[in-house]
């Protein structure tokens, strides 16, 4: 068994301090793995349904085999874990704009890293997914590789992103953009932590050809109760 709380790593980032901490949880006894960027926490093993929930959702729009999928955001793994657990998913990108974040999975820090890190369908990959987006290239080794799937988990919603430059995606042209890495019938999906915001799914509704937020219910353990969070799911046209 684990000591009850271990700070397993920290460093200086350009968006703030991160550091990674796995502490015991006293009522059930199992390990929980956090993230912290300064103050705030970004993630917890203890609430993974919305992650998991963003590529069921967003691979359920998406017909056909042999699926190329692109991923915003590693975190503890849990999302790019789902997306790997499809059958149909033959190459997964997973862009971390933190090197820190990486390492972890590289070095079996988090509980999923080492599977991901040695999955030959799967590539780690350091860079700045919004800016990478803005110019529609979302592969360094492969500029015009289009996804079939596009799932973003980094800022809290579209409404209160980790740093003002990913503002941006959200906008019209920032959309437009990102749409410029998928395929005819390609999927967007995106995680949010706020309750659905019907502005921007109108955002969406003018750059894709459907779009739509799902609300995704959990058990609160700590707080006990349910807790929800907000997936959009925004899908192109096919043969576009």
């Amino acid at each position: 068994m684990s000591v009850r709380f271990q700070e397993l790593d920290w460093r200086p980032t350009p968006m703030g301090d991160i550091s990674l901490r796995r502490r015991r949880d006293p009522a059930s006894g199992v390990d929980v793995h956090e993230v912290k960027l300064g103050d705030e926490f970004l993630m917890s093993s203890l609430f993974t349904a919305g992650e998991i929930a963003l590529t069921r959702l967003g691979l359920a729009g998406v017909t056909g085999g042999e699926l190329d999928v692109a991923v915003g955001g590693l975190g503890l793994g849990y999302t790019a874990r789902a997306a790997l657990d499809d059958a149909r998913v033959r190459s997964l990108v997973v862009i971390d704009a933190l090197a820190a974040v990486i390492e972890w999975h590289e070095r079996g820090l988090v509980p999923l890293g080492s599977g991901l890190a040695s999955d030959p369908r799967c590539r780690l990959v350091h860079g700045d997914f919004f800016a990478m987006a803005a110019e529609s290239r979302l592969d360094p080794r492969d500029p015009d590789h289009r996804f079939d799937a596009i799932l973003l988990d980094v800022d809290h919603s579209p409404r209160h992103v980790l740093h003002p430059s990913h503002a941006a995606l959200y906008r019209p042209a920032g959309l437009r953009a990102l749409a410029g890495c998928l395929r005819p019938g390609g999927v967007f999906a995106l995680w949010s932590n706020d309750p659905p915001d019907e502005e921007f799914v109108s955002v969406l509704a003018g750059v894709f050809a459907t779009a739509e937020a799902h609300v995704v219910e959990f058990d609160n353990t700590l707080q006990g109760g349910t807790a929800t969070n907000t997936v959009y799911v925004a899908a192109e046209r096919a043969g576009n």
